[in-house]
């Protein structure tokens, strides 16, 4: 089936209730079925290294299935029931994809991004009351053993901690070399420490203990992760098999190979691809732990995509920007479709990634609190560059203004925070804290329906196109991650010549976001950029949080009741940057102002200072995210 307008997607909604659809009801019912359709087709692809010939994994969804029982039996024999937490503190490899989806048959699974420190990694076993944790064993260039040791020391709530050796996966002579030079790891916490695979094979390969028999809480995926404790998302088996008939319906079927370098530690890999991968049959490709960011991967990208003969390629612009960095140089014809998203993806980017591979890129939108899917520009109708296209069959969007105290729903084109309704908002439960669930839906007056407010300002144009304006929500996203701009405030306030920091996201080509800082000093105090820049990598808690400019400024502007106003500071950011990469092409060109326009948002407004090609301006101003107008 193809998604092709709005008109299309409420017809499919009009066939019947979503409820009276044939979809499974649990995780284990929903790959069961697969694998009876395809029990010899390819299933997962895993390979260490990057290269095109490199060793790789391939699991047939029967040898999938089987691995994934013997590890839903592997987490019971352990104590973890249908309420318990297993913990994943893993980078991609198939034992990742294995227990992922065997920790939520058992269980509750809680993938948790292994690039975070010890403290937050601790904080997160701790809030979900985890009992299980499968981690990696020591390995050369990677610090997770030695983390998540650590971690564990600080949640005594954690009784096993399972162990994958990656070594398995090279060959000799590489594979001979690894236990001289593994790491050794501390493992000063109370946890029983086993190894993974072995444990594994001593469990059956089919399920022994009865599969859930309605709908529950299977996963557990946090968001932020840069300062304190991040908030944990709740997840159903519904909203979890909504985003599978999503990508099965829309997407993609039994016949295609989707590479997917994105971890599955977040919803994106998780939900989007792989619970589609699983209710399609398809086959995914995972290259190597880190994804995107593994050695060679950009390097290989295209002849890995000619290697396993790819069909569907799955991307953030970070990512797409990178690849356009490097010829197309292999046969890539098999490619029939990118997807994008995480973050915005600029004009000129989409453009290019087009011209460069005959492929068009699908751009959509979601968030971890709706376990994820919200909207996607259709595979066959009308792709808009710069929306996040419409929303998904019985996924309802709706603009709301509640600034005058009561609640509005906005007409066409008028900027407001977006709300969506779908089977994934899991309403009053999103997180697992219950303070932190307080106002966080709008339910208009008159309906029994409530909307998630995702903290994002946009709108709706008369073709039902979401266009993503600004954010409520006071976080920077840096190609796709999410930053606390209070982690850097609260670093760079404790110099003693800050009197005030206001940290925000500044435009940037690569990564859509960088995080900066403007700063105002204590009166009669002193302190240069450089030396504030200094302090803030010394003392930022997360590398990716440190800003990559800060300015000090006389005063910073403020509320009436003396609070920093930022949207000032994204008006003075966009400027600079807007003005410096035009001294950096040499374009006789500035921006003159920045505004906020009703419809674009924060809009810069740029003024020819000389003979300049309008082409160029255009050129440049596409590889950014932002919108931007000729002065009059």
């Amino acid at each position: 089936m193809d998604m092709v307008s709005v008109a299309g997607n409420i017809a499919v909604e009009q066939q019947m209730p979503y409820e009276d659809r044939e979809v499974p009801v649990t995780i284990h019912e929903m790959l069961a079925a697969t694998v009876e359709k395809y029990p010899s087709e390819d299933a997962v692809t895993f390979q260490l290294l990057s290269g095109p010939t490199d060793k790789a994994e391939t699991l047939s969804w029967a040898e999938f299935y089987a691995k994934v029982c013997q590890c839903a039996n592997l987490f019971r024999s352990l104590g973890v029931g249908e309420g318990d937490v297993v913990a994943l503190v893993l980078p991609n490899a198939n034992e990742m994809a294995i227990s992922l989806i065997g920790g939520m048959i058992a269980g509750i699974v809680n993938p948790i991004n292994p690039l975070l420190d010890p403290q937050q990694i601790a904080s997160i076993l701790r809030e979900t009351k985890a009992k299980v944790v499968v981690t990696l064993k020591g390995f050369p260039q990677s610090d997770v053993a030695q983390k998540t040791a650590e971690a564990v020391k600080f949640a005594p709530g954690v009784k096993t901690v399972l162990e994958v050796d990656l070594n398995r996966y090279l060959t000799p002579p590489k594979s001979w070399i690894v236990p001289l030079v593994r790491p050794k790891v501390a493992h000063q916490h109370d946890a029983a420490v086993k190894n993974f695979n072995a444990e594994l094979a001593r469990q059956p390969k089919t399920l022994a203990f009865a599969d859930s028999t309605g709908d529950r809480v299977g996963a557990y995926f946090h968001t932020g992760g840069t300062t304190g404790m991040p908030k944990v998302a709740q997840h159903r088996y519904s909203g979890m098999i909504y985003n599978a008939w999503i990508g099965h319906t829309f997407l993609y079927t039994e016949k295609d190979n989707v590479i997917c370098p994105l971890p599955l530690f977040h919803v994106f890999a998780c939900h989007v691809i792989f619970m589609a991968i699983i209710k399609s049959g398809a086959h995914v490709v995972f290259p190597t732990p880190s994804g995107y960011r593994g050695d060679g991967v950009f390097d290989n990208f295209w002849k890995l995509c000619e290697r396993w003969k790819i069909s569907f390629i799955v991307s953030v612009p970070t990512a797409i920007s990178a690849l356009m960095q490097r010829p197309v140089d292999a046969d890539v014809s098999t490619v029939k479709t990118s997807f994008s998203g995480s973050a915005p993806l600029p004009q000129e980017l989409f453009n290019r990634f087009e011209r460069a591979t005959g492929v068009t890129i699908l751009e959509g939108y979601g968030l971890t609190e709706a376990t994820c899917l919200v909207t996607s520009n259709p595979l066959a109708g009308e792709k808009k560059i710069g929306s996040v296209g419409i929303p998904f069959p019985y996924t309802d969007v709706k603009i709301f203004d509640a600034t005058t105290g009561e609640l509005r729903e906005c007409g066409t084109d008028e900027v407001g925070e977006i709300c969506v309704s779908n089977p994934g908002v899991y309403v009053g439960n999103t997180y697992t804290e219950e303070d932190k669930n307080r106002d966080l839906y709008h339910t208009p007056p008159g309906s029994n329906r409530s909307y998630l407010r995702t903290g994002d300002l946009g709108r709706v144009d008369a073709d039902g196109y979401v266009w993503i304006t600004g954010r409520a929500k006071d976080i920077i996203i840096r190609g796709g991650h999410n930053i606390d701009p209070a982690e850097i405030e609260e670093a760079l306030l404790r110099h003693e010549a800050v009197a005030f920091a206001g940290a925000i996201g500044q435009p940037d080509q690569h990564s859509g976001e960088m995080p900066c800082c403007y700063v105002e000093l204590v009166s009669g105090a002193s302190a240069t950029s450089e030396e504030l820049l200094a302090f803030a990598r010394e003392h930022v808690h997360e590398r990716a949080a440190v800003p990559k400019y800060i300015e000090v400024v006389p005063e910073l502007p403020k509320t009436a009741v003396g609070k920093v106003f930022k949207p000032d500071l994204r008006k003075m950011a966009i400027q600079r940057v807007y003005n410096e990469a035009l001294q950096s092409a040499m374009l006789e060109a500035e921006v003159v102002e920045v505004y906020d326009d009703k419809k674009l948002g924060l809009t810069a407004k740029v003024k020819k200072t000389g003979e300049v090609d309008d082409m160029a301006i255009e050129s440049l101003f596409g590889k950014f995210t932002r919108p931007w107008v000729w002065a009059d």
